[in-house]
């Protein structure tokens, strides 16, 4: 049986951490994963989590499963911080689930047992994983433009033409903020625009939300998340706890189903619970619970709403820092487009000779398609990274 199975295609971002680990040279800079790190080097524990866990260690008397859905705290908590006043309860089912991914892979279950005969429209370009996903789910897929090389800006004319052709029913993929790989966001505005196409359609909202409070701010990249669920009868939310808690490695996600009658929840929540219950049986709980335990104690919330604050101004300015680098040593503005994107990540808009050229000469890992790591750098690396983009003809 086993003689039988053939090599998968490698993750090239896996790939290139393999690679940057291997190297040798001394001032390497990784900006290839997708993970935060401070100006060390380091991806901290964040003060709040590291006091949540204390809490638990000395209150928790059991190691037993919890509920198939996942800790009722953890999700009414998740639930609010992520849709806010958008969120109608009544019409809500929630699931805990195995990380954002994880989140991911139970709403695309869901939403095919709904309808076997839907397709999954995504941005062009997107998280490589959301394609990976479907295309070994075997489901139809669609791309939508999304972002104009030229400009290194969004292509929303392009992006709303797309949408236009979407069938009832069919799911729309959405960054919720911070978009993966581009950095490039849709503004409120556009937002609604997206809303009215959905509406017009039938297409489900699918948000994929990753990176809320690395952006512009808790609240306000949670803003379009929850104007096109607000506006819309059903749709799918993804969220993360990875990025904005960083507790990456305890897999904390929640998966929201907005439907389009309270009478259809409990159906709803079923489905999840069994999707859970065929997948891995009881989702993961020390993750969730950390999560939880912050977001009902005031004193918590708030110190850990400062520290992710300070994470998200921290990227700011390295963003607003490497732009200015390189508009000195340029004498041009065509890298502004950084200090205007938001999150971890921007596309430079180098060829994959020329990331390689910075690789080579530089020790400095990017993905091929020239997406970089914005929280991979620190005020001492970013000229390095600037002289070396200028040098290779970027």
């Amino acid at each position: 049986m086993f003689g039988t199975l053939k090599p998968q295609a490698p993750d090239k971002i896996l790939a290139l951490m393999g690679e940057f680990k291997a190297d040798t040279r001394q001032g390497k800079i990784d900006l290839g994963v997708g993970v935060y790190k401070d100006p060390t080097g380091l991806t901290p524990v964040m003060r709040a989590v590291r006091e949540a866990e204390k809490r638990i260690w000395d209150a928790e008397t059991t190691k037993t499963y919890t509920t198939l859905i996942g800790e009722p705290g953890y999700l009414s908590g998740m639930s609010r911080m992520v849709l806010a006043d958008a969120l109608d309860t009544d019409r809500t089912a929630a699931l805990s689930t195995v990380g954002g991914t994880g989140a991911i892979r139970q709403a695309l279950e869901l939403a095919r047992i709904g309808n076997p005969d839907l397709t999954v429209h995504v941005s062009d370009p997107t998280w490589p994983n959301h394609v990976s996903i479907l295309n070994f789910m075997g489901l139809p897929t669609a791309t939508y433009r999304y972002f104009d090389d030229a400009t290194r800006g969004g292509d929303f004319e392009g992006m709303k033409a797309d949408l236009a052709r979407a069938r009832k029913g069919d799911l729309v993929l959405l960054h919720g903020c911070c978009h993966n790989p581009t950095g490039a966001n849709l503004t409120l505005d556009q937002w609604r625009q997206v809303s009215e196409i959905l509406d017009r359609t039938g297409a489900v909202p699918f948000v994929d939300l990753a990176y809320q409070g690395f952006g512009d701010g808790l609240d306000e990249d949670a803003a379009g998340t929850r104007l096109v669920v607000g506006n819309a009868p059903e749709a799918l939310v993804a969220a993360s706890c990875s990025k904005n808690f960083g507790i990456y490695r305890e897999r904390a996600g929640v998966l929201l189903a907005k439907v389009a009658d309270p009478a259809q929840r409990d159906l709803a929540q079923g489905t999840m619970s069994f999707l859970n219950r065929q997948t891995y049986s009881f989702p993961p709980d020390h993750g969730a619970r950390i999560v939880m335990t912050i977001l009902e104690d005031a004193a918590l919330t708030a110190d850990w709403k400062a520290e992710l604050e300070e994470v998200r101004l921290g990227m700011l300015g390295l963003r607003q820092q490497l732009a200015a680098e390189l508009r000195e040593l340029t004498g041009s503005d065509r890298f502004d487009f950084l200090e205007h994107h938001r999150g971890m990540f921007s596309r430079l808009g180098a060829t994959p000779a020329q990331v390689q050229k910075i690789k080579d000469e530089n020790a400095i890992y990017m993905v091929g398609d020239s997406r970089l790591n914005i929280a991979g750098l620190n005020r001492d690396s970013v000229p390095i990274l600037a002289r070396a983009i200028v040098e290779a003809g970027v």
